[in-house]
């Protein structure tokens, strides 16, 4: 077939006509060049991939362009089909559709992509240094078309950013499912997922990213609060019904999920330095009103904090400098650190995600673009100093823990093989607790507690107020510990201002929690009392992923370097009906390291979706908790227990029996030695 004929044979296409180029404002954050590894056939190859989005008769003038952008970006972003008017997640109502769920997913797009949510907007990066909502501008324009004309009886099918079509389905099957970075085994490696993501055939989805269920750094707020407040409790004997008064917490990042830093640690009523190399996610952050001061001068951090310890006021504290360099500090001049941390990019330490000491953010961006060889022994030394820092201020006391952004992993990566309990290698994990292991796994995830997530799709300040009050009636603070934080939380989520982006809020809850919630909001839209819904969770919950380094980092039966989980999750909110399902490829620490399955369940106020929320939401939450039971968490199997007798005649969970490690150690005495 030739072009004329192909042209004929869509109906869904992006027209034959050659869009404006944009004009790119200045102070917008730009992604830096990816390294480029292709040699000349790929090149040709990915310049031909970049093509087939277009209409012949435009590629003539588009495949110079195109392969500009590939030589000097690293990639084809397609720049000129990036919509011209500002992008933002609109009122539902505004949208184009034959469905409600179509015009949903447009709204969780754009809110993706606007310019205050947003870490690299231009290059369709939403956080994480590399998480993208798709790959190019071609992608995203047919998705719109594609979502404008979905039915209630079609699936939208997403390849890594690329929509390959809708099909026929039914109404009682997903919208949209959504795959991205899968890699056959002896490929999933991050040098050949640049090479396939360089020759557009791939794409980092993250964690809620390329699954368009991002909400901005509350996201990820309200847990970054649990495991503060968690790890005072745990480590500074602060009591149950206590908070941070008084405390200093260390740590870097001031990005996407890392920007939830400053305004955690002032809800927990402490106080907080976060180093940030880059002026911009400062200078973002504080506009936000999600950091409170900032400096540049290390001496004048350190006073700010020790004032507001004293007077036991909450404070946070952007130091634009490298978080070397704020330890260097502490430990030359013997500042008492209590709780330290990191959440730098370090799934990407190479790509940007780690700025190495002695390089400012500009420097680091322009060595990246032409020495990115030079750049990665750079930030192996880095890594390495912040290691020994670290090292010797536990020896002094602090409380370090990895925040599931693989800074251990790339500590040991960098050369540095004694951060592995074993020295050898990481098989049986690191000298340092993962925050999982040591707080969310024990405290939160092991009951079922996790990120339950919600957007109102009217927009409207009022609909948001109106779901905070709907899902405080529901929880019972003196139920458990767990419970009274959390109603706390949504008690005050409106007085601490956590919206970034369009209407959505983040709340910790367990699988029937979540049930009783999502029922209620469903009942609100079905009796006009607000517009329509969306929910989700970050994948960083009890169930759907399956990470080693994070996630499962406290699966201790051999199974946590499986993904058996995170593919079940999917499988089972797709056969229950959710309205969007996704799994991604390496979310949150990096291309092989993790296997992630996430939703997104649209609320009209049916009875068609009351029976989708009665199936899917306890299995979404309750898969994660009976494999941490298995894996004989303790918790767990108390928490499996008291389901199985609450949904006697609905579910059934296996459990383990527990074998005593006398008789394990006798039984091996005997027999192999």
């Amino acid at each position: 077939m030739n072009n004329f004929d192909i042209a004929n044979a869509m109906t869904v296409k992006l027209d034959p006509v050659l869009p404006e180029y944009p004009e790119f404002k200045e102070g917008v954050r730009r992604a830096p060049k990816r390294e480029l590894t292709l040699n000349e056939r790929e090149i040709k190859l990915a310049l031909k991939n970049a093509l087939r989005y277009v209409p012949e008769e435009l590629h003539e003038q588009l495949a110079p362009e195109f392969l500009e952008e590939l030589m000097t970006r690293g990639r084809i972003y397609g720049y000129r089909f990036m919509p011209k008017d500002r992008i933002y997640g609109k009122p539902i109502d505004e949208y184009k559709g034959n469905c409600v769920a179509a015009k949903a997913f447009q709204v969780m797009i754009d809110n993706n992509l606007d310019h205050a949510v947003a870490l690299y907007p231009y290059e369709l990066v939403t956080y994480g240094e590399t998480g993208q909502v798709c790959q190019n501008w071609m992608q995203y324009q047919l998705i719109k078309k594609y979502l404008e004309v979905m039915t209630e009886e079609q699936t939208l099918v997403m390849m890594s950013g690329h929509p390959m079509g809708l099909f026929k389905s039914h109404k009682t099957s997903p919208r949209v499912v959504i795959t991205n970075g899968l890699m056959i085994g002896m490929f999933d490696d991050p040098e050949d997922w640049a090479k396939a993501t360089a020759m557009g055939c791939s794409s980092y989805g993250q964690m809620t990213a390329g699954g368009w269920m991002y909400i901005g750094p509350q996201g990820i707020v309200h847990g970054t609060f649990n495991t503060l407040l968690n790890a005072g409790r745990k480590e500074l004997g602060i009591p149950e019904d206590g908070d941070l008064r008084g405390h200093l917490f260390i740590t870097s990042g001031l990005g996407g999920m890392s920007g939830a830093q400053p305004k955690a640690i002032e809800i927990a009523h402490g106080v907080g330095i976060v180093a940030e190399v880059d002026a911009s996610r400062i200078e973002t952050r504080h506009e936000q009103g999600w950091v409170g001061k900032v400096t540049d001068d290390i001496q004048q951090a350190f006073a700010w904090a020790h004032e507001a310890m004293e007077k036991k006021e909450a404070l946070s504290i952007a130091y634009h400098g490298n978080i070397v360099d704020l330890l260097q500090y502490a430990v030359d001049n013997n500042v008492h650190v209590e709780l330290l941390s990191d959440q730098t990019s370090c799934h990407v330490p190479y790509d940007g995600g780690y700025c190495p000491q002695g390089l400012t953010f500009d420097q680091r961006t322009e060595m990246l673009k032409n020495d990115k060889h030079g750049f990665c022994k750079l930030v192996d030394e880095s890594l390495i100093k912040h290691f020994h820092l670290i090292k010797t201020l536990v020896e002094r006391g602090t409380y370090f823990f990895d925040y599931g952004n693989a800074f251990m992993k790339a500590v040991f990566d960098a050369g540095a093989k004694d951060i592995a309990k074993n020295g050898v290698d990481t098989s049986e994990g690191f000298i340092f607790p993962s925050y999982v292991e040591d707080i969310m796994g024990p405290m939160l995830f092991d009951y079922g507690y996790g990120p339950f997530r919600w957007c109102c799709l009217s927009g409207k300040p009022e609909d948001l107020h109106k779901t905070d009050h709907a899902a405080m009636e529901i929880i019972n603070p003196n139920r458990r510990g767990q419970d009274r934080d959390n109603y706390i939380w949504i008690r005050d989520a409106e007085k601490n201002k956590l919206v970034v982006g369009t209407q959505c809020r983040i709340l910790y809850q367990d699988a029937l929690g979540r049930r009783d919630i999502a029922l209620r909001f469903n009942e609100m839209v079905r009796n006009g009392e607000i517009g329509p819904v969306m929910l989700g969770r970050d994948h960083h919950d009890t169930g759907g992923t399956d990470s080693p380094y994070r996630e499962t980092s406290n699966i201790y039966d051999g199974s946590n370097i499986t993904a058996d989980m995170a593919v079940q999750c999917y499988a089972g909110n797709a056969a229950r009906g959710m309205s969007l399902v996704a799994l991604h490829n390496g979310g949150g620490v990096g291309i092989s390291k993790s296997i992630n399955g996430g939703f997104g369940m649209v609320l009209d106020g049916s009875e068609r979706v009351d029976e989708i929320l009665m199936a899917s939401i306890p299995w979404d939450t309750m898969i994660g908790v009976a494999r941490r039971s298995w894996a004989r968490c303790e918790h767990s199997i108390e928490t499996v227990a008291e389901y199985n007798k609450s949904r006697d005649g609905q579910d059934y969970i296996t459990m383990p029996y527990i074998a005593s490690d006398e008789l394990i150690e006798k039984t091996y005495e005997k027999i192999v030695k």
